[in-house]
Formats: structure tokens, C-alpha cells, sequence
């Protein structure tokens, strides 16, 4: 059951919600979308709040948010405070990019349980959309103080010193997420808080950062990936490669010699 935020591959996440997602038809066309409806009846009275929850929970995962959060809503009126579905209310409203709305829905899980982790990372990935990237790694280090296994925190965060272009912090906390989750970065979620990269320059820095990640831990196949990715980037630091030791083994891959005899062209953006 997703109850947290991660990062997953490289590519940035939210589209906006009042300003409907757009819809390529071809290169020069796009068309609206149209905006959240309800897709199934809403709760009916007499249901148990875990009936109301369990249903709130297949509806987020089948991607159906707005009647996701009526289920969710239902619950809570009909028992307890609980600051995991308030939790999940916030999810909700962050994949729709209603960050106002999640904002206070996660501060109301922290209140009503203030140590719960995982609202207080989610909360700081509304603080990381919106660049204030010192509130958001708080957020992060708080939650990592309460439960300090969880491998997309320490991605988060990473996300979030990227941002701040603190790179050395960056590596360590994805380092640290890669030694708990050695799949984090392969995989997309449901919520993929994605790192924020304004450059063709910031991007090629964190192909480079993965691929050096990847190489520490012996994942040839993906780290020679992100480092084509990053020279199609353009990395200028490319020569680094020749002496940063997690590339020490790969250098010995013919693959790897094979790739920088390549000299891969920067692709424009």
C-alpha cells in the first residue's frame, strides 16, 4: 500500500491540473483534456471506516483520485481522527496538483500524529515542487529521524540538495537510498517526485551522478546507460570518468571503451 512519495526515473513529474494536461496530436497540435470527474456512486451510509479505507485504496491505485477522496473523506467522518488517511487524502490531492489542498492535508496527518513519517516526507515534497528545497529536506530529515529505512527519503532529499545544487550532499543521500533500494532509481511510482533539473547542464550532472552510482555497486549495464545519457548531455566533466574510482571496474569493460570511443554528440535541447 503506497503511503509515500518517491523519486523514480529521470523525467520531471506534474503536469497542472486547473490548466488542463495536454495531449500531443502531433507536433504542432494538442488538445485539452478534460478535467476529474466521479467515475463510481459515492459511499453509501452504514459502511465501516475500513470498508471506506480499503475502497479508498483501490480507487487510488487504479488511478481514480476524486472518488479515491470521497472513500477517504467517508472514513473519516464515520470514526477517529486517523492521520494515515488523512495521509492518503493528501496523496490524492498532490497527483491531481491540488498542492494547497495536500499541504494542509499532511499538516492535519502530523498533528493528528506527530510521528508519522511518511506525512512529513510527503509534506516536504509539496515544499520541493514548489523550490523551497531548504523547507523541504527539514521535512525529509524529520521524517528520516522517525523512520530512517526508507529508501525514498534519503531520495527525496537528494532530489531536493540537487535542486539546491549542494551535489556532494545530493550523492550522499542517494547513495544512501541506493544502498537500501538498489532499484530506486528504475523504477516509476504512482507519485515519481522526479529531480528538478532547469539545465541541459543539471541533467547531465545527474546522468553522471547515477552512473557513478551504478558503477559502485556493480550494475554495469546501468551505469553505462546514464553515462551515454550523460554525454549526450553534454557533461563537461567528462574525463572525470578516467579517475573517479566507483568507475575503476567498469573502465576494464570493453563496453565502457567502446562508449567514450564513441564520443557520444551532446544532443540540443
Amino acid at each position: 500500500m503506497l503511503s509515500c512519495i518517491r523519486i523514480g526515473s529521470v523525467s520531471l513529474l506534474f503536469a497542472t491540473l486547473l490548466v488542463l494536461p495536454l495531449q500531443a496530436q502531433n507536433s504542432e497540435q494538442v488538445e485539452v483534456g478534460p478535467p476529474p470527474m466521479h467515475r463510481v456512486d459515492p459511499p453509501v451510509p452504514g459502511v465501516s471506516p475500513e470498508a471506506l479505507e480499503k475502497r479508498g485504496d483501490e480507487l487510488r491505485t487504479d488511478k481514480n483520485y476524486l472518488d479515491a477522496m470521497d472513500f477517504y473523506q467517508a472514513a473519516l467522518k464515520n470514526g477517529p481522527a486517523n492521520a494515515s488517511v488523512l495521509n492518503k487524502i493528501g496523496i490524492c490531492q498532490l497527483m491531481m496538483q491540488r498542492y494547497r489542498e495536500a499541504k494542509k492535508s499532511f499538516e492535519r496527518a502530523i498533528r493528528v500524529d506527530r510521528k508519522y513519517a511518511d506525512a512529513y516526507n510527503n509534506l516536504g515534497v509539496i515544499y520541493y515542487q514548489a523550490h523551497a528545497y531548504s523547507a523541504a529536506i527539514k521535512n525529509y530529515e524529520k521524517a528520516i529521524s522517525l523512520k530512517s529505512d526508507a529508501a525514498s527519503y534519503y531520495s527525496n532529499m537528494g532530489a531536493s540538495y540537487f535542486g539546491k545544487k549542494e551535489f556532494d550532499k545530493a550523492i550522499q543521500s542517494y547513495a544512501k537510498a541506493m544502498d537500501l533500494d538498489p532499484e530506486i532509481f528504475e523504477r516509476t511510482t504512482r507519485a515519481g517526485v522526479l529531480a528538478q533539473l532547469s539545465s541541459p547542464e543539471d541533467r547531465a550532472h545527474y546522468d553522471y551522478v547515477l552512473a557513478k552510482l551504478y558503477a559502485r555497486t556493480g550494475s554495469s549495464e546501468r551505469s553505462l546507460h546514464y553515462l551515454k545519457k550523460a554525454m549526450e548531455e553534454g557533461y563537461k566533466d567528462i574525463k572525470n570518468v578516467y579517475k573517479d574510482e566507483e568507475f575503476s571496474t567498469l573502465r576494464k569493460d570493453p563496453r565502457f571503451a567502446e562508449l567514450m570511443a564513441s564520443k557520444t554528440l551532446a544532443i540540443p535541447d
